[in-house]
């Protein structure tokens, strides 16, 4: 058994049992990563992969707990290399954050500009996505950290740290009748229900905050426009396609004065901003520092205890007395 070997399966997996794409992105033949394959699978005694000709079909259950392994396996391989690294090259590297596009334009910005003056040696690159798919790319290993607020807490395999509480706001054009009836009471969800809604993309697999809020008053929001992008949702609010819902962060006081915002935190109450990484993980010292410049509070002391507690609920009762800033 080769650890080059369980990077292939591991990667055939991540690659929905896509060989050629697999090959493409290790830089390798597709008959090398076949032939590698089966000289495992003979090894074992078992079918990692179900076929149909020379197709893969599907991961066999014994696969997918062997895949699993696998992945644990080259994730303490990483870790090896990256203490190895903390002792040589203590101010080098690369660091890889997959975010949304909210929290890339209105949240990082500041942290992200003075941790590379600060590191100027270490790569950083930033995914864009759903919540979602974000933190699917933080469990394969595709990015270090992952910064979003829904859907992270459905993944297991992700140590996940509370940062900062976010609010809402309801995005109009002045000419609006939401924005005259705000002028002289709180707006209710009755009010916001009777319009179409742009809002942002809902994970793939859940409900979203604004779905569940809808529903618990026995409406159903009529969303007919989603975007990842704030700034797209907004240019499609002025377009008069319908009534924008996006955090209140992204709403600038210059550039969005064309626009009315209505505070709806009495409606949806806030959101909370985490920040995941896969257990197990080793996080260099300038990792540390990223995480503290991005949430003061979790301080290396605090996060290595929170990476130490064995499920979501503890780490979750080892905040429970901090009080997270509001943005």
């Amino acid at each position: 058994m080769k650890l080059q070997q369980l990077r292939y399966i591991v990667e055939v997996s991540n690659n929905n049992l896509n060989v050629s794409a697999t090959a493409e992105s290790l830089f390798t033949s597709q008959p090398g990563i076949s032939k590698q394959v089966r000289m495992l699978e003979d090894e074992l005694g078992i079918q990692i992969f179900g076929r149909s000709g020379k197709h893969l079909t599907h991961v066999t259950k014994p696969g997918q707990e062997i895949i699993n392994i696998a992945n644990d396996i080259l994730s303490k391989v990483e870790g090896i290399k990256a203490v190895a690294y903390e002792h040589t090259k203590p101010d080098q590297g690369a660091l890889n954050i997959a975010t949304t596009h909210t929290q890339a334009r209105y949240a990082l910005p500041q942290v992200i500009s003075k941790f590379i003056k600060h590191y100027p040696k270490v790569s950083l690159h930033m995914h864009q996505g759903t919540p979602a798919q974000i933190s699917e790319m933080a469990i394969k290993g595709e990015a270090d950290f992952a910064i979003a607020t829904e859907s992270m807490h459905y993944y297991d395999d992700l140590i996940m740290l509370p940062c900062y509480h976010w609010g809402r706001s309801v995005v109009v054009n002045p000419d609006h009748p939401l924005a005259e009836i705000s002028k002289n009471r709180q707006i209710t969800m009755e009010d916001i229900g009777s319009y179409p809604l742009v809002t942002y993309v809902f994970g793939f697999q859940n409900k979203s905050d604004l779905e569940i809020a809808f529903n618990k008053a026995g409406l159903d929001p009529n969303v007919v426009f989603t975007a990842t992008s704030a700034d797209v949702l907004k240019t499609y609010v002025r377009l008069g396609l319908g009534v924008g819902v996006l955090a209140s962060m992204a709403i600038d006081e210059e550039t969005d004065d064309d626009l009315v915002a209505i505070d709806v935190n009495h409606l949806f109450g806030y959101a909370t901003t985490k920040i995941g990484f896969r257990k197990g993980t080793f996080l260099r010292s300038y990792m540390y520092d990223f995480i503290e410049e991005f949430a003061p509070h979790l301080t290396k002391n605090l996060v290595s205890e929170a990476s130490s507690l064995k499920d979501h609920e503890q780490v979750e009762k080892l905040f429970e007395n901090i009080e997270l800033p509001i943005r």
